[in-house]
């Protein structure tokens, strides 16, 4: 690919001249140890507190369910059993679940594997750039995104998101590579990446296919017809990577693997296709209830205050704040972008022209998608749209020559961070005044001085426009602003993830004596209503509890006639309820889950046990009696399953 330093700025040049040969070598000399510097800056903010990890209780599960057995692992059990599966594709949780292979099962070593992620993104995101705009703006789309504190929170999180971006990142480099040459066997490879993408984020993937097909189409040096049979022969491996998994699942007898939580017929495409994607559009008036899927008012939850629910969610407080800081930059280099290429009318295969496509298309097809779809306040959804703010961010930065155009962006830049960070008035608000008092005399000095005292301008002014993010990015190195081992958001919106579940407390642990003790072979200690109460068996001990219901309880699972052939075949002997379960209330609800506790409420044995409801189903479960748990009545009764 041509040396994209050579390519002409977006907007009519104001000062010097290119630089010459020897200034690139300098550039190239200084590279390395800034984009050092840089890693390392992200390494300490993903890695920083890591043993102070919590479990994400429902993914932990699927994790330590996944390290039992190969069944497990292939389709991401939630049970050690292989009862039934997550409500997602496993792949995400296959990295996490090779790191507790190999460094033990604990918190922190789930976090492990997305931290590297995050690191080795930051890094990509510049060698993708700087091939396309130069070093100076692949350092700074580097430093954009470690400072974004949505990437902070994927690196310390145990979401979707973090391989999800890096994946889709080695797809956009590998597509750079074969737009440059016109090769087939690297647009292969970009194939192969999205369809990896697929198995973490399933539809999602495809978002990134009009931005890599366009660059492809648009700029290979080749000729129309075979950059068209280059797309077909990559599409088709890339949708049987995606689809792989999809077809193991349905090609393999249902008893033979465990059932696919989030449907009502057992079937992937119902999870792929209905659960996880069309239930997500229900604000358009989609509706998803044919395809075997839980229903989308179901499934998925209103998105918290500070998030907003319509089409310009995208600028609402909660998710701007964890990725928004660079709109103005980001509109200003989309906006040049187009310009550049309208004022210079570039060849089809000019190197500036494939990058603006890759990044422009990519940007705006994923600004839509959420800005139409429910994210019900996911701010870690954001990752692979702070990619490419980033990237279009730093080429403004870098190509823009035009002060007065660029200096008025970068004003409004700062004014935007102050209203994002206003908005949480009791958030180190302090860093706003610290964001004016630099950037009033840089950007004052940027449209007036010679060209190094701009220069040192516009590094301040720069600087004002990162205070804010820095400081939010920075508050995930305090427990009270994110917890290694959640859901990734930061900043005064964080929850801290309850870690009651690295240790059974002492109810559960004598009910988990009694269930031991009492077992008889079966296949499970019990039956529970949520998989909320099946959790902490399942990290603290890895035992085989049955969750009724999947992750909403509204999934058929087990059917009437699967949950009594278990009890007669005495593979199953009791069902763990609380107090709350057994309510007039409680019983009545209409869901699968909750015929199969009335059920056992009016066909089973009580067993009297501290805090909990425990019935006793089988022979032993009609008429028969069991002994009661000793209970110490001096013993602690704070905390619940």
């Amino acid at each position: 690919m041509p040396s994209p330093v050579r390519a002409e700025p977006l907007v009519p040049v104001e000062g010097p001249p290119p630089r010459s040969a020897p200034a690139r070598s300098r550039t190239q000399r200084y590279e390395r140890p800034i984009l050092a510097g840089i890693a390392t800056v992200a390494a300490l903010l993903f890695f920083w507190g890591i043993w102070h990890s919590a479990y994400h209780s429902f993914y932990a599960s699927a994790v330590r369910s996944m390290t039992d057995n190969p069944v497990a692992f292939l389709y991401g059990s939630f049970d050690p059993a292989g009862s039934i599966t997550l409500d997602k594709l496993p792949g995400f949780l296959w990295p996490q679940a090779l790191s507790a292979m190999v460094l033990g099962f604990h918190p922190w070593s789930l976090v492990v594997p997305q931290a590297l992620e995050g690191v080795a993104s930051v890094v990509l995101l510049h060698v993708v750039v700087r091939r396309w705009a130069g070093v100076p703006a692949g350092l700074l789309a580097a430093a954009f995104l470690t400072l974004t504190p949505v990437t902070v929170g994927l690196g310390r999180s145990v979401t979707e998101d973090a391989p999800f971006v890096l994946l889709l990142l080695l797809a956009a480099e590998a597509t750079q590579r074969a737009t440059a040459h016109a090769r087939l066997r690297t647009l292969v490879l970009a194939g192969v990446w999205v369809g990896v993408a697929f198995q973490c984020k399933m539809l999602e993937a495809w978002a990134v296919l009009p931005a890599l097909a366009v660059t492809y189409l648009v700029a290979a040096p080749t000729t129309l017809r075979r950059r068209i049979r280059d797309l077909a022969v990559a599409g088709t491996v890339m949708l049987t990577v995606s689809l792989s998994w999809m077809l193991a699942a349905g090609l393999t007898p249902a008893a033979a693997r465990p059932y696919l939580d989030g449907t009502t017929d057992n079937s992937p495409v119902a999870l792929v296709v209905g659960y996880n994607f069309l239930t997500r559009f229900h604000a358009l008036g989609v509706d998803a209830a044919g395809t075997g899927s839980i229903v989308a008012d179901q499934a998925h939850s209103r998105a918290p205050v500070g998030m907003g629910n319509s089409v310009w969610k995208m600028f609402s407080p909660g998710l701007a704040s964890q990725t928004g800081w660079l709109y103005p930059l980001a509109a200003l280099g989309l906006a040049a972008g187009a310009y550049a290429v309208w004022r210079r009318r570039p060849g089809r295969t000019d190197p500036f022209l494939a990058g603006y496509l890759l990044w422009g298309v990519w940007l705006v097809t994923f600004f839509l998608v959420f800005s139409l779809g429910s994210v019900t306040g996911h701010t870690y959804y954001m990752g692979v749209v702070a990619v490419a703010l980033s990237a279009m961010a730093a080429v403004a930065v870098t190509r823009v020559r035009r002060r007065s155009v660029l200096g008025a962006v970068l004003a409004v830049n700062v004014g935007w961070c102050a209203a994002l960070t206003l908005y949480y008035p009791r958030f180190f608000a302090w860093s706003v005044a610290v964001a004016v008092v630099l950037a009033l005399p840089a950007l004052a000095l940027f449209t007036v001085v010679g060209s190094r005292p701009r220069r040192a301008a516009l590094a301040v002014a720069l600087a004002a426009v990162l205070v804010v993010p820095t400081v939010w990015s920075a508050s995930a190195t305090s427990l009270r602003y994110n917890q290694p081992g959640g859901f990734g958001r930061i900043g005064p919106g964080s929850i801290a993830t309850r870690n009651g579940a690295l240790a059974l407390d002492p109810a559960q642990q004598r009910v988990y004596a009694y269930l031991t003790a009492h077992r008889d072979g079966a296949r499970y200690l019990a039956a529970v209503p949520r998989w909320q109460m099946a959790a902490p068996y399942i990290l603290s001990d890895n035992a085989s509890v049955l969750p009724l219901g999947g992750f909403t309880a509204r999934v058929p699972y087990p059917t009437a006639a699967a949950f009594h052939h278990l009890i007669d075949t005495g593979r199953l002997r009791y069902v763990l309820l609380t107090k709350a379960d057994v309510t007039p209330r409680a019983l009545g609800a209409k869901t699968p889950g909750r015929a199969l506790v009335r059920w056992a409420v009016e066909h089973c044995s009580p067993v009297r046990v501290p805090r909990y409801v425990l019935y006793r189903c089988g022979a032993a479960g009609h008429g028969g009696t069991d002994q009661p748990m000793s209970v110490n009545t001096k013993e602690n009764s704070a905390g619940s399953a």
